[in-house]
């Protein structure tokens, strides 16, 4: 693998398996980098010659970060790089990317150091910070999620985006706990979580049950199902589409779907005649995910769990 030259220690995010992704995207002459945060993977890659990045993000502290980061990019060359506020997940909702196209895309789901750092966003369990977990300023908040959703809602949240076994019984204590006092800090859902689930309960559960509230949320895993096949369309014949996930839920949907692509039908086993496409819309580049070096995760640890997976249209 080509060696580059990538900034780690940023007062935005570190970004997680950057060489890996320029390896991958060092072809493309215009990438969508649809979850931009502070601008890493978008610098690595302009750095390495890409000629054009657009970042999206829902996050205005990180498209600032990232104009601030990048500015240099958008000077030269007719501007080779640009920052839009959006969401990847609704392109079509934003005027400048309605009718884009790319033959590159990435996606680094999850939060970013800084969104984790910052208690105001409320990401974290740390005692006394505010339960908000939007990426974006708008929608409802974690605690809205929890002082209005019935039971059977919060037992969904946590049984499909924790795999908690207990989801049932948490549910109905946060469900007890807020008739008396509504939800508005870490500490209220800390303390529901001990209640239901018993006092040694600890930061890995805390770290699993917060962020199922934060998946739910910000509709992470439902958009993320949406905006595969929209952003697959984007791309150009020969395009490769690059997805980094840190859940077992968003593994799994891009796993199935860089999958479904790649195969010629994709009807029922026993159908005996194939009525479906009948042909792969691409092939797989990486036939098991890609994982952080341990010299990575030694120097970054929120990088443990990242898995990078790529995928690529079948050339016109």
């Amino acid at each position: 693998m080509t060696s580059i030259t990538v900034t780690f220690n940023t007062t935005y995010h570190s970004p997680v398996l950057a060489e890996e992704v320029v390896e991958l995207l060092r072809s493309a002459k215009s990438v969508l980098d649809g979850t931009l945060g502070g601008g890493g993977h978008a610098e690595a890659l302009l750095e390495a010659g890409i000629e054009r990045v657009l970042g999206v993000d829902r996050d205005p502290e990180a498209v600032a970060a990232a104009h601030a980061r990048l500015e240099r990019f958008e000077r030269t060359g007719g501007g080779r790089f640009r920052a839009v506020l959006g969401n990847y997940s609704e392109l079509e909702e934003t005027a400048e990317l309605r009718e884009a196209r790319f033959d590159g895309i990435l996606l680094d789901l999850g939060v970013s150091s800084r969104q984790f750092d910052d208690a105001g966003r409320g990401f974290t369990f740390r005692e006394g910070a505010a339960l908000d977990m939007r990426m974006s300023t708008e929608g409802e908040t974690a605690a809205d999620v929890l002082n209005l959703s019935d039971e059977a809602a919060l037992t969904r949240i946590f049984r499909d985006y924790a795999d908690e076994r207990h989801a049932p019984r948490l549910a109905r204590e946060i469900v007890r706990r807020r008739a008396t006092e509504p939800f508005a800090t870490s500490d209220h859902l800390v303390r529901a979580v001990r209640g239901a689930l018993g006092a040694r309960t600890g930061p890995a559960d805390f770290a699993r049950l917060f962020q199922a509230l934060r998946i739910a949320v910000n509709d992470e895993l439902e958009g993320l199902a949406r905006a595969l096949p929209v952003l697959r369309d984007r791309l150009d014949p020969g395009g490769t589409f690059a997805v980094i996930t840190y859940h077992s839920g968003e593994d799994r949907l891009v796993k199935h779907a860089f999958r479904e692509w790649s195969a010629d039908c994709i009807c029922p086993p026993k159908q005996p005649v194939c009525t479906c496409r009948g042909h792969a819309l691409g092939e797989l580049l990486t036939r098991r995910a890609i994982v952080p070096t341990s010299s990575e995760t030694t120097r970054n640890p929120r990088s443990r769990s990242a898995k990078l997976r790529a995928w690529r249209k079948v050339g016109g």
